[in-house]
């Protein structure tokens, strides 16, 4: 078979390794606009159970990036100087740009040559191919060449965000809530080295207007984050990669293919950040598109399969993630409760978890909720 795949992220990466490593005779190219060094942002994470699902499809890769992440088993919330804890929600996270040269090299590996600074402007070029894989992310030029087709739909999320990075390490996956004479700001920050962290600073639109973001510089906006963060950066610095203010892109395509044109991660669907699973479903579509090409007759068998599997798993997470974005357009009326009330609403803002389950899985939290709660309940009269 001869493979198309476009796009050199963990999506087209991971795609062509697999499937490259379980049929050499296959011949696959892998076409990428950037550099192979290229990459914009910083850390990028996977919960617990990602790493688990990976692992049972490819433990070879999850081995490789494991000894690169950081972990914790915490998250952290600060609001008005005070701080709360809520255990047992495990996370790694690892550079974004280590990833891709782990899978970089997992790819040369199994004898696939990339072809790095190779624009595909259209594919009228990949004639020839058996099979099209788009995994050229958000800004999809496949998808758009055939958006009609695939019933593309594009939205965008009110708030502004800017991802940056920053040399303190933070003990734990950590947010940050504060208020500012012109505004609100959230900062949701979490180490991805022994000596880096990802610190992506998010604003409602009303908060970035006042500030006139719009007419500032990346460098200026830097400075005007690092001074509203300076109590929890303690002295250093953000830095910048490509950390321009953005609205976060909603993408969804009703039909994921088109004759003999596939799409997977980015390209296909958008997760909101504030549940950190983009990498994670884009890994998670090669491995499905994978299965589906060995278990059916032909490939337009294969992508119907792909799509009726693999559809309602993203539907249920994107979901999730538009749930938590939503209570995240929110966030200033969410910081007028109590820590504590405060941190529960956080923590079940997706509707993925209830408190039976937080009682499961977070027990010293919600031990201190209960008790919060029972000392506020309305005490009941004594009977005579």
């Amino acid at each position: 078979m001869r493979i198309a795949v476009v796009g050199g992220g963990p999506a087209g990466l991971y795609f062509a390794c697999l499937w490259k490593k379980r049929h050499p005779d296959s011949h696959i190219d892998l076409f990428e606009q950037n550099e192979a060094g290229a990459t914009w942002g910083f850390g990028v994470v996977f919960s617990d159970q990602a790493l688990d699902f990976l692992r049972a499809d490819d433990p070879e890769t999850v081995d490789a990036i494991a000894p690169r992440m950081e972990s914790w088993r915490n998250i952290t919330l600060n609001l008005r100087g005070e701080s709360v804890e809520i255990d047992g929600v495990g996370f790694s996270s690892i550079g974004r740009l280590d990833l891709l040269t782990i899978l970089q090299q997992r790819v040369r590996d199994v004898g696939i040559a990339p072809h790095y600074v190779t624009h595909i402007p259209s594919i009228d070029q990949l004639a020839g191919y058996n099979l099209i894989v788009a995994a050229d992310g958000l800004n999809s030029i496949v998808r758009r060449q055939f958006e009609g087709d695939f019933g593309a739909s594009l939205s965008w999320s009110s708030n502004k965000f800017a991802w940056y990075g920053t040399t303190k390490p933070f003990p734990t996956l950590s947010q940050t809530f504060v208020e500012t004479e012109f505004g609100t700001f959230n900062a949701h920050h979490y180490r991805y080295a022994p000596d880096m962290s990802t610190f992506l600073v998010e604003c409602d639109r009303v908060t970035w207007q006042r500030y006139g973001f719009a007419e500032k510089s990346v460098d200026e906006s830097r400075a005007i984050c690092e001074q509203v963060f300076a109590d929890v950066l303690d002295g250093h610095p953000l830095l910048s990669n490509k950390s321009v203010w953005r609205n976060f892109p909603w993408i969804w395509n009703e039909h994921w293919s088109f004759g003999n044109v596939v799409l997977i991660g980015d390209a296909l669907h958008s997760a909101h950040f504030s549940i950190g699973s983009g990498t994670r479903l884009a890994m998670e579509d090669a491995i499905a598109l994978i299965k589906a090409l060995e278990d059916a007759p032909d490939i337009p068998a294969a992508l119907a399969r792909y799509e009726a599997g693999r559809k309602p798993v993203v539907k249920k997470l994107v979901t999730a993630a538009r749930a938590s974005a939503d209570w995240y357009e929110r966030f200033p009326d969410h910081m007028k409760l109590g820590l504590m009330d405060f941190a529960h609403s956080y923590i079940t803002r997706s509707g993925r978890i209830d408190d039976e389950r937080l009682r499961s899985m977070a027990p010293a939290f919600m031990a201190t909720y209960d008790t919060h709660k029972a000392g506020m309940a309305p005490q009941r009269s004594k009977g005579r």
